[in-house]
């Protein structure tokens, strides 16, 4: 078999085999395939496409070059949760601690922002000593006595998806639905739970700009769970505007500890209790709604997150003490130049001033700012008064901050009349 002859077969539109597929993955993993090689695939893959046995066993074999995390000593029901990005999207931290208060174990693998998108692990590192480089043993460990943990991807799980990525981030082709499904579903059948909960999301701020290409995304990725055993099912959301009000890191902590006190944002309680709800259906434990609401208005969620805090070293102290947490030295107000309702927010500028403001990085290696951000005083349908703050920018950069402030306000729309709330769930793929 030869990788010339398997570009061939692409190139002219033809689905591999299951050998021709497991014989590229062993290629780039020994090294007798050649970046260029496999980039010419990539190609090739990228305008003929992959066809849903051929992103299975792709899936399958990235799974196997690698280790997987076998959980199973723990429980047969362990759940995970998995964004494919977003603009103020803090959804997993408030998940796992709600999870793990209704009895339910959650193993999550996650990583740091790039581009526009934040990253859960950037966020929680904002946390003073918090600890995500945890071994694969600390790791299990933590599940089984917390009933939840966190910690940062490790290199050991799925390392062709890994090499695969870094060619296709330079040569253009990372937007290929098959292979983003076969990257995430890969991941996460390595990461070791049973039951996974994918959070979709399309728009202005993801990847994936409408609800046609994401639910198209999702369906893949639920079918390829299903056929590799895995439960998988699909939320699919919008991310037209930011998610809650704050964008950042220290500051969706903070969002984060006051959600999880009762002081929830409408468009976040909304996507939350979707995924909960899901996952405990999953599970067969769901019961209603207030069942969610109860876990946190009686504390428990909120303990649970201190506990995550506790058992990864990080400062719990944070609960009831914000000032703590990053601090930036410069707070800047962004006034209302208008009278009347915020008709949209346009989430993918919010990110880009954010990461401007210093909370972001375009290579995996550059260093953030923890302290920086964006705070939304207001937001969708809300009333609004000439000279009223509609946003505050957090930042260390004196120099960023005129054209931070000129993008989030031009990131505004206004109207004389007050736009309804809709729904941000588009459709749920089980």
């Amino acid at each position: 078999m030869k990788i010339t002859e398997i570009i061939e077969k692409k190139k002219k539109g033809s689905a591999l085999s299951e050998e021709e597929i497991k014989f590229f993955v062993k290629g780039i993993m020994d090294g007798s395939i050649e970046d260029y090689q496999s980039s010419a695939l990539l190609m090739a893959i990228y305008f003929q496409g992959m066809n849903i046995d051929e992103t299975t066993w792709l899936t399958k074999y990235m799974v196997e070059s690698g280790e997987t995390l076998d959980l199973s000593g723990i429980s047969y029901n362990i759940i995970d949760k998995h964004s494919t990005g977003g603009v103020g999207d803090k959804v997993t931290l408030l998940f796992l601690p709600i999870m793990a208060a209704a009895g339910m174990y959650t193993a999550k693998l996650s990583g740091r922002g790039l581009g526009h998108t934040g990253g859960t692990i950037d966020k929680l590192e904002s946390i003073p000593n918090f600890r995500t480089d945890l071994s694969i043993e600390e790791f299990k460990e933590l599940v089984k006595t917390n009933k939840t943990a966190i910690a940062a991807q490790t290199l050991s799980l799925v390392p062709a998806d890994g090499k695969l990525y870094a060619l296709r981030d330079v040569t253009s082709t990372v937007d290929i639905i098959p292979l983003i499904a076969s990257s995430v579903v890969s991941k996460k059948i390595a990461s070791g739970a049973n039951h996974i909960v994918l959070d979709v999301k399309y728009g202005t701020g993801a990847f994936l700009k409408t609800p046609e290409e994401a639910q198209n995304l999702s369906e893949i990725m639920v079918e390829v769970g299903n056929r590799l055993c895995r439960n998988i099912c699909a939320v699919i959301s919008s991310m037209n505007q930011p998610l809650g009000r704050a964008v950042g890191n220290s500051i969706e902590i903070i969002e984060v500890m006051e959600f999880l006190k009762g002081n929830m944002e409408s468009d976040l309680k909304e996507i939350t209790f979707a995924l909960v709800k899901k996952a405990l259906e999953k599970a067969g434990r769901f019961e209603n709604v207030q069942y969610i609401e109860q876990l946190i208005s009686s504390g428990k969620a909120l303990e649970k997150f201190k506990e995550i805090i506790k058992a990864q070293n990080g400062d719990e102290r944070i609960i009831d003490d914000y000032s703590l947490l990053p601090q930036a030295k410069i707070k800047y107000e962004i006034k209302s130049p208008e009278t009347g309702y915020v008709k949209n927010i346009d989430a993918l500028k919010i990110a880009k001033a954010c990461k401007n403001l210093g909370a972001g990085r375009e290579k995996k290696s550059d260093k953030i700012d923890y302290s920086a951000g964006i705070y939304l005083a207001k937001k969708y349908s809300e009333e609004v008064k000439t000279g009223d703050t509609i946003a505050v920018l957090f930042t260390n950069n004196e120099s960023a901050i005129n054209d931070a402030a000129n993008m989030v306000l031009s990131a505004f729309n206004f109207s004389d009349k007050r736009t309804h709330l809709r729904s941000l769930v588009y459709k749920v793929i089980n």
